[in-house]
């Protein structure tokens, strides 16, 4: 629960710091949840570790001169277990690559993106996490841009296992186990 109470507090406290000066329509807050199951808005692949029934809810607020918070709240998963979790460029589709890739903001013009120039904490939206006993986890994560009006993320993806960083797997995380559609 210590964990969870700042990573809730980080979106209502990006909204109260957004300047008086921001222009209309620069503050963003976008919400999504889903329950996990065969069909949208939240799929699973692999019922094994995300099982049908378990629940996802993210919560984002982005301003101009303040950049973007993303959290990610998940229960029901495998309990005491490592996901991975990014925002992907489409929606949840029956299959796990129908999310597409990792949304970048400066996008790799190599695919799949296993450069850590490009596959990092900061040029991309990494949420992974660690479940408790009872199978409840939370990531959260800020950068410090906002999603192009014109390209933005369609889902956000649970991984496998916590994502790498190094050379050749940077922003890999295993397979993909489960999908919420979140239109950013």
């Amino acid at each position: 629960m210590r964990r969870l109470v700042p990573a809730l507090l980080a979106v209502p406290l990006l909204a109260l710091a957004a300047p008086a000066s921001a222009a209309p329509g620069g503050f963003e807050v976008v919400t999504a949840s889903g329950v996990f199951g065969s069909a949208a808005p939240a799929f699973t692949y692999q019922p094994d570790l995300v099982p049908a029934g378990a629940t996802a809810r993210v919560f984002a607020a982005s301003a101009p001169e303040l950049g973007t918070s993303v959290t990610l709240l998940v229960t029901g998963l495998r309990a005491d277990r490592e996901y991975g979790a990014h925002a992907h460029t489409r929606p949840c589709g029956a299959s796990g690559a129908d999310a597409g890739p990792h949304y970048q903001k400066l996008v790799d013009p190599v695919s799949p993106s296993v450069d850590p120039a490009y596959a990092n904490p900061e040029n991309e939206i990494w949420l992974d996490l660690t479940t408790d006993r009872t199978g409840t986890g939370i990531g959260a994560t800020h950068v410090g841009w906002q999603f192009d009006t014109d390209r933005r993320a369609g889902s956000v993806v649970v991984h496998e296992t916590h994502t790498h960083t190094d050379p050749g797997h940077a922003g890999t995380a295993g397979a993909r186990l489960a999908c919420l559609n979140v239109t950013f």
